[in-house]
């Protein structure tokens, strides 16, 4: 068993003490899944990060008790520490593109873990390491063993990652967003592998993850975390089935999916409070929309909810104080507004994909001629109209990321690409005509500067895609620099406010640099920064995978209104198929670098005709609809 008790984390920065953790309580059995939940920016990442004693420079465990069989990990020395990292605890962090050493090849990475906490060395360490990589669907695993990460995908290097953390052995494993970057059916495969080894050796997950599907399927026991603390904790099944915390409600409310599409999502106003000030009430209470007269004056504490299973409990005023008051709603935020009434009807064309054929190059010849390639892309032929989205779905590794890289031409220099990607102008309001359309592949300049600007695209790792020694003004100006020329200093402020606000970050996020923010947070910046320049079509590339529900109902409302108001259009490349139902107008699915269906997203998710399509469909985590106590 493991457990917390009394956790209380403080992190030293410029603006004053953060107190990103306060007083945490919680119990993890072996051979059980207790899943942490909630917002970016709320301590989840902070938690898995004391659990292992891995906190930043200017972190400190400020108080409270880790106890793993008897034993305070917190006394322990840093040399002793690391035989129980990794060997007795386990973890899969958030982000595997900054987790993995570039320089090293993935094989001696997995090796390394497994020759510092088991028996075996040499050629059975690395078979036990080929044997892993095949256990989490790494297809080719003995020739994929001596890659080195930048040629691998998002998908697979979540992979690597898994493999590398459960080829240890360990007794629990802390998995910090594991899915995150995996598509539906290698996350099924990754789940069912947990289950597993939760069932053969007695495994405890700690899974902290955005996904509520997964955390229906997996945990058995769910804990709710808002601005530093535990708000709810409860058995999985009640959880989903009677949430009590208004929080957990609207969290609920916010999923997407086919019945809520043509209509705003419940997204949750505001953001998470900074975590350097006082809080003399609720901390939930600014965006709750159930707030009392006396939630901003009083600190709830978490208390036991009265007939609920045992182990339910809730950090709300409305269970715990019996004096009454008047519920005083909180603003409601803008609606999304639903989609035009001709939006079935024929549109311009934006963006037609003819043959799209892409290769690269596996090695080279003594005069540095070619002699093996890799098609990643076989002949993909679609097309976008304006104000409309497709979404290209498939499993990691198919394709889709490469689709949209080469539409924004960003894979001149490293691939060989054939086909064409023809741009059509906007169409004339007086004559009703458009002008020719321009291969993007062919143009070079002016020409394509002016292409970018209406072509951006919102990469999946943000992490990644964010210079670390710019602030994020300067990320953001960058794009205004280069492409908006005609906008001085003041105006180019003014619409970073306008952007930061719309995003859901506070406008102080400008003169902070990357490294502060969460996972959460930056992709909310690599948005901002595509929507900058205010282009006609966007390549979002997994743009919500990095998001918590809340967060994810606040951009999936904000680009359907800028499609609403601005025609925009979506190339929405994802794995979340909720996602897709939403918000796509059309589906291509992809497999081995080849569309394999198309059409409608209605008539291709309703009533799939590919075996493919069928088994993806299968693999999707749902959270089942009940109606609350």
């Amino acid at each position: 068993m493991l457990k917390i008790d009394d956790l209380r984390v403080h992190l030293d920065a410029d603006v004053g003490l953060v107190r990103a953790i306060d007083g945490m309580r919680l119990t993890l059995a072996q051979g059980q899944t207790f899943a942490l939940v909630g917002e970016s920016g709320c301590g989840k990442s902070m938690t898995a990060l004391a659990l292992m004693r891995l906190l930043p420079d200017n972190g400190r465990i400020a108080g409270g008790r880790l106890d793993l069989d008897g034993q305070d990990l917190f006394d322990l020395s840093e040399a002793r520490m690391r035989d129980v990292r990794g060997g007795r605890i386990g973890m899969i962090f958030q982000e595997p593109g900054t987790s993995l050493n570039p320089v090293m090849k993935v094989g001696a990475q997995i090796v390394e873990a497994i020759e510092a906490h088991t028996p075996l060395r040499g050629e059975a360490a690395r078979q036990k390491a080929i044997d892993w990589l095949r256990r989490v669907g790494i297809p080719e695993p003995e020739r994929r063993i001596d890659e080195y990460p930048f040629r691998l995908s998002g998908g697979q290097k979540q992979r690597i990652m898994i493999a590398m953390t459960l080829a240890a052995e360990p007794d629990f494993l802390i998995a910090d967003e594991p899915t995150t970057a995996l598509d539906v059916t290698i996350q099924a495969q990754i789940l069912e592998l947990l289950k597993d080894l939760q069932r053969e050796r007695g495994l405890g997950l700690l899974l902290i993850t955005h996904d509520l599907g997964v955390v229906s399927g997996m945990a058995h026991q769910v804990a709710l975390m808002y601005a530093g603390q535990i708000v709810e904790v409860a058995p999985a099944a009640d959880f989903f089935a009677a949430p009590k915390h208004p929080y957990a409600r609207l969290l609920l409310r916010a999923l997407p999916d086919a019945e809520r599409r043509g209509e705003p999502l419940a997204a949750i106003p505001g953001t998470v409070p900074p975590l350097w000030q006082d809080f003399d009430g609720c901390r939930f209470a600014p965006r709750c929309d159930r707030t009392m007269v006396h939630c901003g004056s009083t600190c709830p504490s978490l208390a036991a909810v009265q007939d609920r299973p045992a182990g339910h409990e809730v950090r709300c005023l409305l269970y715990t104080d019996p004096r009454e008051a008047l519920v005083r709603p909180a603003p409601q935020p803008a609606a999304a507004g639903r989609p035009p009434a001709d939006a079935d009807a024929s549109r311009p064309l934006l963006l037609e994909v003819k043959d799209l054929k892409v290769r690269y190059p596996l090695s080279s010849g003594l005069f540095g001629g070619a002699k093996r390639w890799f098609d990643a892309v076989g002949g993909v032929s679609w097309s976008i109209e304006s104000g409309r989205t497709l979404a290209l779905v498939g499993e990691s590794g198919c394709g889709k990321t490469t689709t949209g890289k080469a539409i924004v031409q960003l894979l001149r220099r490293v691939a060989t690409i054939e086909g064409q990607a023809l741009l059509h102008p906007p169409v004339d309001v007086a004559t009703g005509q458009g002008g020719a359309p321009r291969d993007l592949f062919s143009l070079d300049g002016e020409a394509l500067r002016e292409a970018r600007r209406q072509v951006q695209i919102i990469f999946q790792d943000p992490f990644a895609s964010l210079n670390p020694r710019l602030r994020v003004q300067e990320v953001l100006e960058e794009g205004l620099l280069a492409l908006r020329p005609e906008l001085d200093a003041p105006a180019r402020l003014a619409l970073l406010h306008d952007l930061v606000d719309q995003v859901g970050l506070r406008r102080d996020a400008l003169g902070r640099f990357p490294h502060e923010f969460s996972g959460g947070q930056r992709q909310r910046i690599a948005i901002a920064r595509a929507l900058a320049v205010e282009p006609r079509l966007i390549v979002c590339d997994e743009p919500t995978s990095a998001l918590d529900v809340s967060v994810q109902a606040q951009i999936l409302n904000l680009l359907r209104e800028l499609q609403r108001s601005r025609g925009l259009s979506f190339l929405f490349i994802t794995h979340n198929i909720g996602v897709v139902e939403y918000i796509a107008d059309e589906v291509a699915v992809m497999q081995s670098g080849r569309i394999v269906e198309s059409g409608r997203c209605d008539a291709v998710l309703g009533q799939p005709r590919e075996a493919y399509t069928r088994t993806l469909l299968a693999a999707v985590p749902r959270v089942e609809r009940r109606t609350a106590a």
